[in-house]
C-alpha cells in the first residue's frame, strides 16, 4: 500500500474540497461575511429552482447554527466520504449495477457511467433529463446529475453512507470534477487501484490523513493554552491501528473468548494469539470454571464493542474473526453476515464522518461474505453519538403522551445525552425500560397525524429520537469484549465540561482521555468477559495512575500484555513519540494467574512495518503474576522485575525512611531572583551572609559534585521572594543540613551529588536529607545501575520525583567499604569541578 500517496491526496483533497464548497456558496450569496438574506430566488441574473431556494435556505440555517467554517468543512467531508465509498464498491465490483462511475474497463479516468447513461438500470434515474443534458453537451452537469443519483440508488441499501441528496449538500457538489485534476480525477490516478482491494485499511489511512492537517492546527493552539472542543476532539485524538495491532487485540479477546470454550477450534490462522503460561493446579481449577461458561456460548450471543471505533477497522477484523467462529459452528456465510452485522458487532465514535465511514466498512465486509446483504433492510449497530439538544419538552409531551413514566425517561435521556457530543462513549447511561419508548415510537409512525406540528414532531421522533433511543441501549449494556483504540488527550487539552465529568466519574483515570476509556472499558464488560486496548504506556507506570492500577491488579486478571516503550529522538516500534502497550484484561480476578508481557522495542519488520516475528522473545519476555507488583511501591506493573528485587522491596527500608527526600522550592520568577554566581559580588554570598544564598537547580548529568553555579537573591528575608504570586521557600534551618541533589528532568540517567550545607535548591533539584552517618552510603547507593534498575522500575518517565526516590529500597551491607569509595569519588570530581574557572572554589588551572 503506497501510504505516501493516500497521505499527499488525502490532505490535498480535504483543501480542495472546502475551497470548493466556498466558491460553490458563493454563486448563490452564501459568503463568510454572513451579509445574505434568506428565500431570494435570483442571484444575479439567474433565477434559482424552487428547489434551489429551498437548499439554499437550509445552508444559511445551517451556518447560522454551526458557524460557516464548520459547515463547509462537513460539506467537504461529506462529498469525500461518498467519493472514496463510490470508488471502494467500483474497484471490488459492489455496486448492483456493475457500471464504474470513475473509471472505464482499462481503469483509466473516463467514467463508465456517463458511456453507458441512456441504457443505465439505476434506481431513480430519469432519461429524459439524461436525454436532455446529452443533447446540450453539457457533460459536467450530466456527471453531477448520475453521481448524486447513483448515491440516491445506494441510499436504500446503504442509508447511513448514502443519505438522499437533497438538501444543502447538493448545493455544494465540487464544480469540474471531469477534469483529469480534479478530487476524483487524481483519486483515481494517484492512488493505485490495487490499494483499494486491500481489505477496508484504506478507508482508515484516507480518514486519518485528511485530518491532518487539521489535528496539527489543533496541536499548535493547544500550546497557547486553547482548549480542544468537541468541534477539533476526532482530529486532533484519532490515530490509525496498524493492522497486525488489530489482530493481536482481536485474536486475543474475541479470539480466546472462544477458544477457551471450544478447544477443538483451528486457531492456526491466527498469528498473533498468545497461549496461556503454565498456571498452577488452584489457578487452573478457576480457568477450567470460566472455560465451561464459555463452551455455553452461542456465536449469535457473542457481543464485541469498540467504543471509539473512528473509521472501523477493529470491527472489520472482528467481523474476519467472528466469521470463523461462526462458519465453525455450521453456520453458512451468507447467513452468519447478516447475524453478526444484528447480533454480534456495535460500534460508537464522536465523529459524524468516522461513523458513516465504519458503518461503510462493516457492510462492505458483509457483502463480501454475502451479495444480498444491502437489499435486506438492515442496520448495522454501529453510530456516531448524537446529543439530545433537539429534544424541546415539546417533543417529550407528545411522545410520552399520558404516560408519566415514558416522560420521565425521556426527561433523563435528555439530560444523560446533554453534552453527549463533548464526552463520546465514556457517558455513564444507566439502563432501564427502553422498550416502552420503543413501542411508543412505533405506535406514532404508524398513526395518522394530520396537524402540521404533530406531523414535525413525529418526524424528529422517528429520525432523531428513535436512533438516540438506540443509542442508549448500546452504551448501557454489557459486553463480551471491548476492543478499541482510544483518544489520546492530556487533562490539559480538555474542556472545563469535560474535565469535570471525568473528575466526577473517573478520578482514578482523569489524568488523560486514554486512560478513562481504560477504565470506562472495564465497567462495560461482562464478568470474565474481556477488555483489548492499546494505550499509552504512562498508565503502566505513573504515580498518577496508581489508582488505577490498584483497582485493576486486585480486581481484573492481566492475560497479556505488549509494551512498545519510548525510544527516545526516534519515537517507537510504531513510529510515534510515546510509549504505548496493548492489554488485554479479564473483568474477574484469578488469584495467582500468571500473564504473558512481551517488551517489543527494535525488532524486525517487512515494508509495512509488521514484526517478522510474534511474540519477539527477547529478555523482556515473561510470564509474571500481576499480585507481585503489589509488593512494589506504587504498583508499578514493572513485569521484568527479578524475584530477588521483588525480595528487596519486602525487606528493604524505604528510602523515605532514611534519606527523606524533599521537594525543592520556587521563585516563580527565575529571570527576576536568579544570577549565576559570578555576576555577583563574592562578599555578598561567601561569607555567611543572606542576601544571596547559593541556590542548586539540577543541571546535566553528573555524579558526586557538581552543578554549582546559581544564587538566588534572598534579601536577607524569604518575604522578598513570597511577595511573588505562586512562590514557595524552604525553611532557613535548611542552610546548615547535610543534603544531597539530583536532577529532577533527565533524558540521561539518575544523578547525584553532594550540595553544600549552605544552600537551598529549586524544584528542578530536588535534595535527600540524610544523617551524617547515612548521606556516604546513600549519595553511593543513589548512582549505583541498581538505583537506576530501580527508578526505571517505579518511574519510567523522565522525570525523577521525590515521591519515586522515597519508595526506592535501602539494604545496608558493607557500609564503611562503601563510605570511602563514596569519598574517594566525591574528592575526584570536585577536584575535576574546580579546576575551571565557572567553579566559585577555583583556584589555578590544573596543568599550570
Amino acid at each position: 500500500m503506497n501510504k505516501t500517496a493516500i497521505k499527499n491526496y488525502a490532505i490535498w483533497a480535504r483543501v480542495q474540497l472546502i475551497e470548493s464548497c466556498k466558491q460553490r456558496a458563493f454563486e448563490y450569496g452564501v459568503t463568510e461575511d454572513g451579509n445574505y438574506a434568506s428565500n431570494l430566488k435570483t442571484i444575479g441574473s439567474r433565477i434559482l429552482t424552487d428547489q434551489e431556494v429551498e437548499q439554499r435556505n437550509q445552508l444559511i440555517g445551517q451556518i447560522k447554527q454551526k458557524g460557516y467554517a464548520q459547515v463547509m468543512e462537513e460539506a467537504a467531508y461529506t462529498w469525500f466520504n461518498r467519493f472514496i465509498a463510490l470508488r471502494f464498491m467500483e474497484v471490488n465490483g459492489y455496486l448492483p449495477s456493475k457500471v464504474r462511475v470513475f473509471t472505464d474497463e482499462t481503469g483509466a479516468y473516463k467514467p463508465e457511467i456517463l458511456k453507458e447513461a441512456m441504457t443505465l438500470d439505476l434506481e431513480g434515474i430519469d432519461r429524459a433529463t439524461v436525454i436532455n443534458l446529452l443533447e446540450k453537451q453539457d457533460n459536467d452537469a450530466l456527471y453531477k446529475y448520475l453521481l448524486i443519483t447513483q448515491c440516491n440508488a445506494l441510499s436504500n441499501g446503504l442509508p447511513y453512507m448514502f443519505e438522499k441528496i437533497s438538501n444543502w449538500t447538493e448545493l455544494l457538489f465540487p464544480a469540474n470534477l471531469l477534469r483529469n485534476d480534479s478530487v476524483v480525477g487524481r483519486m483515481v490516478t494517484d492512488i493505485p487501484e490495487e490499494d483499494w482491494t486491500d481489505a477496508v485499511q484504506i478507508i482508515g489511512w484516507l480518514y486519518q490523513y485528511y485530518n491532518s492537517e487539521l489535528k496539527d492546527e489543533t496541536f499548535a493552539l493547544l500550546k497557547k493554552n486553547v482548549k480542544i472542543t468537541k468541534e477539533r476532539i476526532p482530529a486532533a485524538t484519532q490515530l490509525f491501528t496498524p493492522d497486525w495491532i488489530v489482530r493481536y487485540m482481536v485474536e486475543n479477546s474475541l479470539g480466546r473468548l472462544w477458544y477457551e470454550g471450544h478447544k477443538d477450534f483451528d486457531k492456526s490462522q491466527w498469528k498473533y494469539y498468545l497461549d496461556e503460561a503454565e498456571q498452577e493446579p488452584e489457578v487452573e481449577a478457576e480457568l477450567i470454571k470460566i472455560r465451561a461458561e464459555y463452551s455455553q456460548i452461542k456465536p449469535e450471543e457473542i457481543k464485541v464493542i469498540d467504543p471509539c471505533m473512528g473509521s472501523g477497522h477493529i470491527l472489520v477484523y472482528a467481523f474476519d474473526v467472528l466469521m470463523q467462529i461462526y462458519t465453525s459452528a455450521g453456520w453458512s456465510e451468507r447467513d452468519a453476515a447478516r447475524s453478526i452485522i444484528e447480533n454480534n458487532l456495535y460500534g460508537l465514535d464522536i465523529d459524524d464522518r468516522a461513523g458513516q465511514l465504519a458503518y461503510f466498512a462493516v457492510m462492505m465486509k458483509a457483502r463480501k461474505y454475502s451479495r444480498r446483504i444491502m437489499s435486506l433492510d438492515i442496520k448495522p449497530n454501529v453510530m456516531s453519538i448524537q446529543d439530545s439538544s433537539f429534544m424541546t419538552n415539546d417533543l417529550i409531551d407528545f411522545v410520552a403522551g399520558n404516560d408519566a413514566t415514558i416522560k420521565t425517561d425521556l426527561q433523563r435521556i435528555k439530560e444523560d445525552f446533554n453534552d453527549a457530543k463533548e464526552y463520546g462513549s465514556i457517558l455513564n447511561v444507566p439502563s432501564f425500560g427502553y422498550e416502552a419508548i420503543l413501542d411508543r415510537v412505533d405506535e406514532i409512525q404508524s398513526a395518522i397525524v394530520e396537524d402540521v406540528f404533530q406531523i414535525e414532531h413525529r418526524n424528529v421522533a422517528v429520525e432523531q429520537l428513535l436512533p438516540l433511543i438506540n443509542q442508549a441501549i448500546i452504551m448501557s449494556q454489557k459486553y463480551d469484549v471491548v476492543v478499541t483504540n482510544p483518544p489520546y488527550m492530556g487533562a490539559s487539552g480538555m474542556t472545563g465540561v469535560l474535565s469535570s465529568y471525568a473528575k466526577k466519574h473517573y478520578p482514578n483515570s482523569k489524568n488523560d482521555m486514554f486512560a478513562i476509556c481504560l477504565e470506562k472499558g472495564l465497567k462495560m464488560i461482562k464478568p470474565n468477559g474481556f477488555e483489548s486496548m492499546i494505550t499509552m504506556e504512562s498508565w503502566l507506570f505513573l504515580s498518577s495512575f496508581e489508582k488505577l492500577r490498584n483497582s485493576i491488579i486486585k480486581n481484573k486478571t492481566i492475560y497479556t500484555l505488549v509494551h512498545m516503550p519510548y525510544l527516545g529522538k526516534g519515537g517507537t516500534s510504531l513510529g510515534i513519540n510515546f510509549g504505548t502497550d496493548m492489554a488485554i484484561i479479564s473483568n474477574s480476578y484469578i488469584k495467582d494467574y500468571v500473564g504473558t508481557y512481551d517488551r517489543i522495542a527494535y525488532y524486525e519488520t517487512d515494508n509495512e512495518g509488521v514484526p517478522t516475528q510474534f511474540p519477539v522473545i527477547n529478555e523482556f519476555y515473561k510470564k509474571i503474576s500481576q499480585n507481585l507488583f503489589s509488593i512494589i511501591p506504587g504498583s508499578p506493573l514493572a513485569y521484568w522485575i527479578s524475584k530477588s528485587l521483588i525480595s528487596d522491596f519486602e525487606k528493604g527500608t524505604p528510602f523515605g525512611e532514611i534519606g527523606f527526600p524533599r521537594t525543592g522550592m520556587q521563585t516563580s520568577n527565575n529571570d527576576k531572583y536568579l544570577r549565576l554566581w559570578f555576576e555577583i559580588k563574592a562578599n555578598e554570598f561567601s561569607y555567611g551572609g543572606k542576601k544571596w544564598i547559593k541556590y542548586i537547580k539540577g543541571g546535566p548529568f553528573r555524579r558526586w559534585y557538581g552543578n554549582l553555579d546559581y544564587l538566588v537573591w534572598y534579601n536577607n528575608s524569604p518575604n522578598y521572594i513570597l511577595q511573588q504570586k505562586n512562590a514557595r521557600v524552604l525553611p532557613e534551618s535548611e542552610l546548615t543540613e547535610i543534603k544531597c541533589t539530583w536532577t529532577d528532568l533527565t533524558t540521561a540517567k539518575f544523578s547525584a551529588r553532594v550540595a553544600p550545607t549552605d544552600s537551598f535548591h529549586d524544584i528542578s533539584g530536588h535534595c535527600f536529607y540524610p544523617s551524617e552517618e547515612y548521606y556516604l552510603y546513600l549519595l553511593g547507593l543513589t548512582n549505583t545501575v541498581v538505583f537506576q534498575h530501580i527508578m526505571d522500575i517505579i518511574n519510567s518517565s523522565m522525570h525523577c520525583q521525590v515521591g519515586d526516590v522515597a519508595r526506592t529500597p535501602v539494604i545496608i551491607d558493607k557500609k564503611r567499604e562503601v563510605d570511602d569509595i563514596v569519598n574517594e569519588c566525591i574528592n575526584l570530581s570536585k577536584n575535576d569541578w574546580d579546576s575551571f574557572e565557572t567553579s566559585w572554589d577555583f583556584k589555578k588551572h590544573p596543568l599550570i
